[in-house]
């Protein structure tokens, strides 16, 4: 069942060169008031059935956040149809909704308020929502004293405690420590679990990949591509690379939609599957046991090694290097980096290594497909190398739907 459905969206703004600003001007210089009509969604048509998570991703001006807006009916589409059933909350803009004189908490029941809520359902909450946002010390100062991390805390505390059927968040978990923001992920999949929809847009790939089943990717306007992120990320993160070179080609809309990982002889795919700009390069993914053997199969809960090496061209300052896993089905099983696991100030350089430790691999029985990538914070890859290793696990674990592997990084940069 389609909790969200838009079909044909169009959407223009009205671009004014030389606008009058008082009623004198522009009665005196009514020649001034040129505008043009600038499209910002052109034929936008998708569906998000209930309980599935989507991120949309794109460069500045594609209409992501324009389309999210449209979502929560903050505008309206020039043509086109935007259905969502059930209640909305949103994150759009940092603070929305806040009032910079009242205190935090007048501003929850303000806020909690504005989705809906009764004061007897937002009394009902409080202290959760308190309790979340870590802000207890500070929750009767006026929140024009706060941080912006302490407003998103706030604001997504609130968000999240509205029982609502559709969340809609716009770059807003960007703000924050990484503990919080870890916090904040894990709250996502306890509320997807329990059936609530969610949309995510974001430039940071790894957030999406954390949460979302399937990635649009807008580009001026229109939908390029449409699937898993396991597909579309890599193709996006390929064409970024190409424009920051001066390379970059144009395609039609919505290529290869839905489209499958390939499967290829080992000794070709890895070039076939490789994406980036080329600056960092992956040598070699190996997987180890728990005595630094060399190992392709492991029991549930054994702890594995993956073993990156890897060389640059230049010096790289505050890369992120990441690893997902997936089933061999393309169903992803966990996704993370090192930007996220708080290692935001490291550097590699000429050549290297990098090792993930799973101290306790939970996967159940089935066979898998790792995928490695050294990408900037902003998302931009320098390589990303698609189905780097494969491995099986055995054991009698039950799926218990999500998994989270306990990690750590050892790296060493020269």
């Amino acid at each position: 069942m389609s909790a969200i459905r838009v079909t044909d969206v169009h959407k223009k703004f009205k671009v004014f060169f030389d606008k009058g600003q008082t009623f004198k001007e522009k009665i005196l210089f009514r020649n001034r008031n040129y505008h043009e009509d600038r499209w910002v969604l052109r034929g936008i048509t998708f569906e998000v059935e209930k309980g599935e998570a989507l991120g949309l991703i794109g460069e500045n001006g594609c209409g992501k956040s324009t389309l999210l807006k449209l979502m929560t009916k903050i505008m309206y589409p020039d043509q086109g149809e935007i259905e969502i059933k059930g209640r909305v909350s949103s994150l759009i803009e940092l603070g929305a909704g806040f009032h910079p004189d009242m205190s935090g908490r007048e501003n929850i029941y303000t806020n909690a308020a504005i989705f809906g809520l009764t004061k007897k359902e937002i009394d009902a909450r409080l202290n959760d929502i308190i309790a979340f946002s870590e802000l207890e010390e500070f929750i009767d100062n006026p929140v024009r004293t706060y941080s912006s991390g302490m407003y998103m805390r706030l604001a997504f505390s609130v968000a999240i405690n509205v029982d609502a059927d559709v969340l809609l968040i716009d770059e807003i978990l960007a703000v924050g420590d990484a503990n919080f923001q870890s916090k904040c992920f894990d709250k996502l999949h306890e509320i997807k679990s329990r059936g609530t929809t969610i949309v995510i847009v974001s430039h940071a790939l790894n957030q999406i990949e954390q949460i979302c089943e399937r990635s649009i990717w807008l580009d001026d306007g229109v939908i390029r591509m449409i699937g898993s992120p396991y597909d579309v990320h890599p193709k996006y993160m390929e064409f970024m690379g190409q424009k920051r070179h001066g390379t970059a080609v144009s395609s039609s809309p919505a290529e290869n939609e839905n489209a499958k990982p390939e499967n290829t002889d080992e000794n070709s795919d890895k070039e076939k599957n490789r994406f980036g700009s080329g600056e960092a390069k992956i040598l070699t993914v190996t997987l180890h046991d728990e005595d630094g053997s060399p190992q392709d199969v492991f029991k549930t809960g054994d702890p594995m090694t993956i073993k990156i090496t890897y060389k640059t061209k230049q010096t790289i300052h505050k890369p992120a290097v990441g690893i997902t896993i997936f089933r061999n089905d393309g169903i992803k099983c966990y996704s993370t980096n090192t930007y996220i696991d708080g290692f935001t100030n490291i550097s590699l350089e000429n050549q290297g290594e990098i090792f993930c430790i799973i101290e306790k691999n939970n996967l159940i029985e089935g066979e898998y497909i790792i995928d490695v990538t050294i990408q900037a914070e902003d998302g931009f890859a320098y390589d990303y190398l698609k189905g780097a290793q494969h491995f099986k696990m055995y054991g009698s674990l039950k799926d218990s739907g999500v998994v989270r592997l306990e990690h750590q990084w050892n790296i060493d940069e020269n």
